[in-house]
């Protein structure tokens, strides 16, 4: 989904963040970051992040898909190595995204934990 205005599409989605529509920022975020527009990419990764807080409490699963989206355009701003997805602000980024993983993994686990086994199910099945 390339746009032939990248930059016209990001300054959409600058528009669209300051107003608090994080969905239509989204929007114009992801067609600016399709075609290689890094800032883009960043900030999609922010917004998304913030979507995934919004909708969290309501639906983990659709959060989730937000937070490993986000995570897939910060890597891709990082990937293309430009000076903007080293600033510290991409730096913070990165290391939200990582502790909400981490969070939402553990949270995952209490709540729904792996069926315990005793030591006899470990054991290799006798042959005869």
């Amino acid at each position: 989904m390339r746009c032939a205005w990248p930059d016209t599409a990001y300054g959409l989605g600058v528009l669209y963040e300051r107003e608090g529509d994080l969905e239509q920022a989204a929007g114009w975020f992801r067609r600016a970051a399709h075609s290689g527009h890094r800032r883009a990419a960043l900030s999609l990764a922010d917004v998304l992040r913030r979507l995934a807080d919004e909708r969290g409490e309501r639906s983990p699963d659709a959060a989730d898909v937000l937070l490993a989206e986000a995570t897939r355009w910060l890597a891709e701003a990082w990937s293309s190595s430009g000076r903007d997805a080293a600033t510290p602000d991409a730096i913070e980024l990165v290391t939200d995204l990582l502790n909400r993983h981490q969070r939402r993994a553990a949270r995952r686990a209490l709540l729904d934990p792996a069926p315990r086994r005793d030591a006899a199910d470990l054991e290799p099945a006798a042959t005869a």
